[in-house]
């Protein structure tokens, strides 16, 4: 069984998976000309927006899960097939690359993120398009039971993968008030990185995800970066979390209850 992480030797060592460019960027760089630039050789690029997430909507969030076939095509235009092994990356602490990663996954396919992403790889880099033959990838339905919508998070145990600062409210740079659903534990996925971008060792993160019980939900501001942690988690051999995709995004441009501060000793959302 792949584990969800691999590292830069790991990947050395394998050189028939298919390399994949996660990049995404919300502070308006564009992250196709990043990867032109420069990128690890042999890698393809996926677009976030276009193949891992539907159109944003008011009801629906900022970065739903697109329909499956949608999905399907783009791996397959990627040149990424039913039977491929991808390892993907990015250039943070492989928050956005987890998206691609956890897709994958949970719908049986063989995927990780990269440890320590782009500069993780001491290797030359290349420039331009990486273009593979269009292959085979069959669209299947979103796993149900790892999926969480607004309406049914009452009494679920939240943990919320944004930094600290937007869990807060003290910041809020996209989405429509700041704030936190009510009884949400803060746990910024970035922090399960040093600076290097590499995963702490298994120690530290266990005291981070300390208490997470079966049954946990994971969101973010829009349901990418929260598929990091729900890889930590098993990484970390604890039990399997479920993503609400929906997340801050979704939940507020509603009239729902919003925390803001520090969190509450409560683990289950005060939903109504």
């Amino acid at each position: 069984m792949l584990p969800p992480f691999v590292d830069a030797s790991w990947l050395s060592d394998h050189a028939e998976v298919v390399i994949a460019d996660v990049r995404s960027y919300l502070d308006g760089r564009d992250e196709h000309e990043a990867y032109l630039a420069a990128h690890l050789p042999g890698a393809v690029f996926i677009d976030l927006d276009a193949y891992l997430a539907a159109p944003p909507t008011v009801a629906d969030g900022r970065h739903p899960l697109p329909d499956p076939e949608v999905f399907a095509e783009g791996m397959r235009q990627a040149g990424i097939g039913e039977d491929d092994t991808v390892i993907a990356y990015d250039d943070d602490n492989g928050v956005m690359a987890s998206r691609l990663v956890w897709m994958l996954r949970v719908t049986g396919h063989r995927a990780a993120v990269l440890d320590g992403g782009i500069t993780a790889w001491r290797g030359a880099r290349e420039q331009g398009e990486v273009r593979r033959s269009p292959a085979e990838f069959t669209a299947v339905p979103w796993p149900s039971e790892l999926l969480v919508g607004i309406d049914d998070l009452d009494g679920l145990q939240l943990i919320d993968a944004r930094p600290a600062e937007r869990y807060r409210g003290e910041v809020e740079p996209i989405d429509a008030r700041p704030g936190h659903i009510p009884g949400a534990r803060s746990l910024p996925c970035r922090e399960s990185s040093d600076d290097r971008g590499v995963l702490l060792p298994v120690l530290a993160l266990r005291e981070r995800y300390t208490d997470v019980q079966p049954g946990w939900v994971s969101y973010c501001g829009s349901g990418v970066t929260a598929c990091h942690a729900l890889l930590v988690a098993e990484h970390l051999g604890l039990p399997p979390g479920r993503l609400y995709p929906g997340s801050w995004s979704q939940w507020a441009g509603t009239d729902r209850p919003a925390e803001l501060g520090q969190p509450t000793q409560s683990s289950s959302p005060k939903t109504r």
